[in-house]
């Protein structure tokens, strides 16, 4: 296993949509997700797409730590491969989002509360579930790597955008 080198904001991978996987169960694909597991861990985060680790493929893994999640029971590290995301309902809440490809920065993102999502696993099986509050934000952020987005293009007020430090202290 190894750590990858994050790309950042800017760089033309994060900027364009990312491809299917045609062989989810591949040697290459399981050693990618082994790669981007590790190299998620080592910078803290809780969600990583393979565009954010310069290989553009629809791949995400991601965990929701118990003190995150609505139900606080959490989530356990999930692999989603060629992950397609449901919105349901209409319901949107703003909360403060970071990304290890914008390094210091966060903002107030909309969010759908809750959505569906159907995706393959590395062992070729269907996924699916539905998620809400936290979980629900955090495969909507990774999703969006996967189709060439940042979340500052989801952000309805830049004067909430900034470095998290700023953002923390108080007026």
């Amino acid at each position: 296993m190894a750590i990858l080198k994050i790309a950042r904001m800017g760089h033309p991978v994060l900027r364009r949509p990312a491809e299917p996987v045609a062989d989810p169960g591949s040697p290459e694909i399981a050693r990618l997700v082994a790669d981007m597991i590790e190299t998620m861990a080592d910078a803290g985060g809780v969600g990583l797409a393979a565009p954010q680790v310069h290989v553009p493929l629809r791949v995400v893994v991601y965990h929701v730590p118990a003190a995150r999640d609505t139900d606080g029971e959490g989530h356990p590290l999930t692999v989603l491969v060629n992950p397609v995301l449901d919105l349901l309902g209409d319901d949107v809440d703003v909360a403060f989002e970071a990304c290890l490809s914008l390094p210091g920065l966060a903002g107030a993102v909309p969010r759908y509360r809750r959505v569906g999502y159907r995706a393959i696993g590395v062992d070729g099986r269907p996924i699916e579930g539905e998620a809400a509050g936290f979980h629900a934000r955090v495969l909507q952020h990774e999703c969006d790597h996967l189709d060439g987005r940042l979340y500052p293009t989801r952000m309805a007020d830049l004067t909430s955008f900034g470095f998290a430090e700023e953002l923390r202290k108080p007026e």
